[in-house]
């Protein structure tokens, strides 16, 4: 890296520095926070306290590790500080929040919230730490803005458990999606431009859930297992009436690869009056992923968007999903997420919330170098099948329209 750019790349830190400096009222903590966070950031093969220390030049652990466990200074302020952050920088109007989970393997039973439970990211029942995350993206970029450690009830009802690792007597228990709507609450009074919310299945299909981001007035794209009911019949089965024609191949976002492509079909739902009134406001959708290559693999959503809402607009929405992953993947291995070697609750968020915020720096410093370019969908027009069997309006392609209304 030439003197320019590292200049700059070191300017633009401070600057990030400067707006979460604040929250820490002594200068010792402050410096000890700048030099973990530079050690995130940093060549570091291991990024625990040991090798963080002896990156910023201390000649112990000490200063780093009183840093996670014993300084003044709260986890949730920096978080809201990241937040405006992400917003300054990369916020832009039909802003996308993500929720995930992921995994952390852990040994042992002392570390907050441990215990074997199925791990998404290691696809299996392991011993581990399950932490809810919420990331934010636009087309200018994207990054993790939220998190929440997830207690199991083995964890709730031992108060000496939790008390020993220094778990708030008031945390009590709240499932994954409790955490979720938290943080969407969260989302919505910060800074942050949040019009949609995507989730996979374990989230979506919650129909809580899902109504409480319609109370919320927002907008979704929301994964849900094959077995979902729809107004009585399952998602499967209603998709296997959709007519050939009805299949489209869309691009929902490039990947490492280039774009995503898959066939995709979607219909509009019927409007339930309970919750819609005469006059609805939004319209809801299902709809259905298939693989080009594997046409037996198929992945079904549940939507509810604004009335001008194509299938390009939900498909690009669905599509944002994979980007938590990216997240995750890049915040671990560049930023050591998952590198903690902390056992108690408040070091947890604090070394979490720290490599977040290296990570949103990384987002950001990457979307003011990259060039930007406008993409360009496709925006199919509505029609109605000839034969109905559920009463809803599946999408065609706007060119098999325009050929059929002249062919009669």
């Amino acid at each position: 890296m030439d003197d320019v750019p590292a200049n700059e790349w070191e300017q633009e830190l401070e600057e990030l520095f400067l707006q979460v400096g604040h929250r820490f009222s002594r200068v010792e903590p402050r410096r000890r926070m700048r030099d973990y966070v530079r050690g995130l950031l940093g060549p570091v093969g291991r990024k625990n306290s040991w090798q963080l220390a002896e990156f910023a030049g201390h000649s112990t652990p000490d200063g780093l590790e009183h840093l996670l466990a014993k300084s003044q200074w709260e986890a949730d302020e920096i978080r809201d500080d990241l937040q405006g952050y992400v917003a300054e920088h990369l916020g832009a109007e039909d802003g996308v929040l993500i929720i995930d989970d992921t995994g952390f393997v852990k040994k042992g039973i002392t570390s907050a919230g441990v215990q074997r439970q199925y791990s998404g990211t290691a696809g299996r029942t392991e011993n581990c730490q399950i932490g809810v995350f919420a990331a934010y993206a636009t087309p200018l970029g994207h990054a993790l803005v939220d998190r929440e450690l997830y207690l199991p009830k083995s964890w709730t009802d031992d108060l000496e458990r939790c008390r020993a690792a220094k778990i708030p007597s008031e945390r009590g228990f709240a499932t994954k999606n409790d955490l979720a709507r938290t943080m969407v609450l969260r989302a919505l009074a910060s800074p942050l431009p949040v019009t949609w919310v995507t989730a996979d299945a374990a989230y979506g299909q919650d129909s809580r859930f899902r109504r409480f981001l319609e109370d919320a007035g927002l907008s979704y794209v929301m994964a849900v297992p094959k077995s979902q009911q729809v107004h009585g019949p399952r998602i499967d089965h209603l998709i296997g009436q959709a007519p050939a024609e009805a299949w489209q191949r869309l691009s929902c976002g490039d990947g490492a690869k280039g774009p995503r492509i898959y066939d995709w079909a979607a219909a509009r739902l019927p409007a339930v009056w309970e919750f819609d009134g005469d006059e609805p406001t939004r319209q809801r959708w299902m709809l259905a992923r298939r693989s080009i290559t594997k046409p037996d693999e198929l992945a079904y959503f549940l939507a509810s968007a604004p009335l001008q809402a194509t299938l390009a607009d939900l498909v690009q929405i669905a599509g944002c999903r994979w980007k938590i992953e990216e997240c995750f993947q890049s915040a671990k291995n560049e930023c050591g997420l998952d590198q903690y070697e902390v056992r108690r609750y408040t070091g947890w968020h604090r070394h979490i919330t720290l490599a977040m915020l290296a990570h949103a720096f990384l987002a950001v410093t990457a979307a003011h170098a990259r060039e930007k370019g406008d993409a360009s969908g496709t925006h199919p027009t509505s029609w109605t099948s000839h034969q109905p069997r559920f009463g809803v309006c599946w999408q065609l392609p706007t060119d098999l329209l325009l050929h059929g209304a002249t062919t009669r």
